[in-house]
């Protein structure tokens, strides 16, 4: 939910305005999917990156707004907690040295966005879950002062009616209780596909089917409050930190709002009406704004309402519509992935989903007609908790190692993927080397976090903590992927 609203209190009639909108916009993109009206000449991939701050000790600096002030450049925005912050990479074509240019880009952002966040005393850090963090330093006065998070978080616990119950069992054990939407400050990286609306579908199925192989060679979130728990902790702790039901609507099976879906789709409407049909509304802000006349009269409908709805409903693969120079058109955002823990290894993992975002759709026979949706998802989650170790059920291969399954199978995929969009050899060779070798030496972020804290645990876990985060900062910035760590 990108886009900025005031604080206000929602009224009956706001709600009853909204829904009767909000169904008007889903009639009008099905009018405007039957006529085609899309922009997908030239799909273009892009992504978003969100950063931790942290102070010179390695410990939550709550002062985006300082930061930001000192970046000064419109690339980068607030996020959802005061000490984490937002790169928008705008998207571009992968052709020739595009990946190239994407991670030089992403990289040299950083570094003036370092250089001049130090002047006010805080640090970037690209990492899943700050390990650092405390339960006391969440709070809803931990929130960013942008209004749309203070409206989100009173909605959801509007709707909730009582407080968040936070309960992850991993290696050690999270049972706490949550007043705000804090929590959520998670970080992660999300990758952007441009498609046409007849290729929507094949284009998110497949992104589902990988979520799990993704998660797995990129874990990098295995702390969280001092405890060791998933490899990557930001998949469960997400789902449950901005869950609007009850114990009672759980039991019930109503469906939660992060959400992996329930079954393969046909169409990109799909999604969207499922949004409609199965999520109440939690921000009913009406525009004055007809977007069936619009249509009409030949111009892009924004499709506000819808656009925003769809904002507040987490799926971990998301449809998103969106107006660019007047022209409509259709992305996947992918959003399993973790931050960090460099900018190499996230231009490797991008580089990994976009081979595969090239082949996998157009298959003969495609992966999801083989596998069941509900076997896609157990892959997320024991990806999500095991990493690298995690074996992962694939058509053909049955449950096998994730790492045999990135080596043996899905690699010499994402190469062919890569030299059908030109893709210059180089880049092509370097950053999904990058992902052999991780596989390799079975080394995420996720695994040298931890082994780092083992390593330093005789001085007590906060403080290996906080000696390991530092020691990560240093290697981070240096841009060395994660594989060739060394430990503290």
């Amino acid at each position: 939910m990108g886009r900025d609203v005031p604080a206000m209190v929602f009224s009956r009639e706001d709600r009853r305005r909204y829904r009767d909108k909000i169904r008007q916009c889903l009639d009008v993109l099905a009018q405007m999917l039957r006529d085609s009206r899309f922009d997908f000449e030239s799909p273009r991939a892009g992504l978003e990156i969100e950063l931790n701050l942290v102070d010179e000790r390695g410990e939550p600096a709550m002062k985006n707004a300082e930061v930001l002030a000192a970046i000064a450049e419109p690339d980068w925005a607030t996020e959802l907690g005061q000490f984490n912050v937002e790169i928008n990479v705008v998207p571009e074509s992968l052709e020739g040295d595009g990946v190239a240019r994407l991670e030089k880009g992403v990289r040299d952002r950083l570094n003036r966005a370092e250089e001049r966040a130090r002047t006010v005393g805080g640090h970037t850090l690209l990492i899943g879950a700050l390990p650092t963090l405390r339960e006391s330093d969440l709070n809803e006065g931990t929130l960013s002062a942008n209004p749309r998070y203070h409206l989100l978080n009173e909605q959801i616990f509007a709707a909730l009616g009582e407080d968040l119950r936070l309960f992850i069992e991993g290696d050690e054990v999270l049972d706490t209780y949550a007043d705000s939407i804090a929590p959520a400050t998670c970080t992660s990286t999300q990758l952007h596909l441009q498609v046409s609306p007849e290729a929507f579908a094949a284009h998110w199925n497949a992104a589902q089917a990988v979520a799990g192989v993704q998660v797995a060679i990129a874990a990098n979130s295995p702390f969280m409050f001092g405890r060791r728990l998933w490899h990557e902790t930001r998949i469960p702790l997400f789902e449950q930190a901005v869950d609007t039901r009850t114990a009672e609507l759980k039991a019930q099976g109503v469906r939660p709002r992060v959400w992996f879906g329930e079954q393969w789709i046909t169409s990109v409407f799909d999604l969207f009406e499922e949004n409609v049909r199965y999520f109440s509304t939690l921000l009913p802000l009406c525009e004055d704004t007809d977007p069936k006349a619009e249509l009409a009269e030949g111009m892009a409908p924004r499709l506000d309402e819808l656009t925003l709805h769809n904002g507040t409903i987490y799926r971990w693969n998301r449809p998103v519509y969106a107006v660019v120079d007047g022209v409509p058109h259709l992305r996947v955002e992918n959003r399993v992935l973790p931050a960090g823990p460099t900018v190499a290894d996230i231009a490797a993992n991008a580089a990994f989903y976009y081979g595969l975002m090239r082949v996998l759709p157009h298959a003969e026979r495609p992966v999801w007609t083989r596998m069941s949706f509900g076997t896609a998802e157990d892959n997320l989650t024991v990806a999500a908790r095991r990493g690298m170790d995690a074996r992962l059920y694939w058509p053909g291969l049955g449950e096998v190692p994730a790492a045999e399954l990135v080596l043996r199978h899905l690699l010499p995929l994402a190469y062919e993927g890569l030299d059908l969009w030109g893709v210059d050899p180089g880049p092509r060779d370097r950053l999904l080397g990058i992902v052999e070798r991780r596989c390799t030496t079975g080394t995420t972020g996720a695994d040298w976090q931890i082994r780092a804290v083992d390593a330093l645990e005789k001085l007590g876990r906060y403080e290996a903590l906080r000696r390991m985060t530092l020691a990560y900062m240093e290697r981070m910035h240096a841009n060395e992927p994660v594989h060739t760590w060394s430990l503290p």
